[in-house]
């Protein structure tokens, strides 16, 4: 909260800023930026680029060159003599207790709490309704200056396990981290390079994740194509996960995976945009079950939100604008 809080005093400093005269902009001295002579031609058309250099975020030219940036901005920003009344007006507006829903997991109702100013919100637990909250998980407390956050956290079903997923520097690359939630002893589990993924348990023995190959470059600029689904065992290393779906056939399509309740069917869904996926299904109590295309196209929505036994109950916007369920 305090980053949005700051996040907000500069924009608001710097929008009531822009009301000077041009005279007082005109006294800016702003750093030249370099322009390299970068062509690329497509269908025969020649596309000038000049500043792909500075899409190189690990080069020291670019370091310098944010930094010089912020030189400017922050010597300006400081000197507005209203900046720090506005600060104090939005964190005395920011500072209440927020709670979220509780959910339960095993023997526990969790819930999400924020004193106020927090950066993150910490999560609570009780044994029952009536038992006394306790700490589960503080992300405030990653890193003491901050730049490491919350970005997922998946119960098995029984409880008894939890895997978060945490974010350095606001990354979409995360490190996935499992846990016993009877002492919140960590296991020695701990995945690395995670991108665009929940956590889909399978009991307590192991979950899937969806992620691409570790990039060969940077991570932020680096392209990243062939999304795959994994399965992890508990116990062993993140080298002998297990490829179970993705890889060459469509280089932008998203995979994510899901249980039913029962744990019998694992579900896949395979996307290349916001809407519309398509949709398979493996028979986990069949030892030998094979991965079943249902849907094998992006032309619209499919989710299983149930089955009973092997029906599977589906909900689609196929031929139905307001959604419905199908078998």
């Amino acid at each position: 909260m305090k980053i949005l809080t700051l996040f907000a005093v500069c924009f608001i400093a710097a929008a009531l800023a822009s009301c000077g005269s041009k005279e007082q902009a005109s006294k800016f001295n702003y750093p030249t930026t370099a322009k390299v002579d970068t062509v690329d031609n497509y269908f025969g058309t020649d596309v000038q680029d000049p500043y792909r250099w500075l899409e190189d975020d690990t080069s020291k030219q670019t370091a310098q060159w944010v930094a010089a940036q912020n030189d400017v901005t922050f010597a300006y920003l400081k000197n507005i003599s209203y900046r720090d009344k506005i600060k104090e007006r939005l964190s005395k507006i920011f500072n209440y207790e927020r709670l979220s829903a509780p959910f339960k997991e095993g023997d526990y109702f969790y819930f999400y709490k924020n004193d106020g100013l927090q950066n993150q919100s910490v999560l609570y637990r009780k044994k029952g309704e009536d038992g006394e909250a306790e700490i589960f998980l503080d992300p405030n407390k990653f890193r003491e200056d901050g730049t490491i956050s919350l970005a997922g956290l998946n119960f098995s079903k029984d409880g008894s396990l939890a895997a978060y997923r945490i974010s350095k520097g606001g990354a979409d690359w995360t490190d996935a981290i499992v846990m016993k939630t009877a002492d919140k002893s960590i296991v020695e589990d701990t995945l690395k390079n995670i991108k665009f993924s929940g956590i889909a348990w399978k009991g307590n023995e192991g979950f899937y994740y969806s992620t691409y190959d570790k990039p060969k470059g940077s991570q932020l600029s680096e392209k990243t194509q062939f999304h795959k689904l994994y399965y992890h065992k508990l116990g062993t290393p993140q080298s002998s996960d297990v490829l179970i779906f993705g890889g060459e056939k469509t280089p932008r399509r998203y995979i994510g995976a899901y249980l039913t309740e029962d744990e019998r069917f694992l579900v896949i869904n395979a996307s290349t945009s916001t809407t519309g996926n398509e949709l398979y299904v493996q028979d986990l109590k069949d030892p030998k079950g094979k991965i079943i295309t249902v849907v094998d196209n992006f032309d619209k929505d499919h989710y299983v939100v149930d089955n009973d036994g092997t029906r599977l109950i589906i909900q689609t916007n196929l031929n139905a604008p307001n959604n419905r369920l199908v078998e």
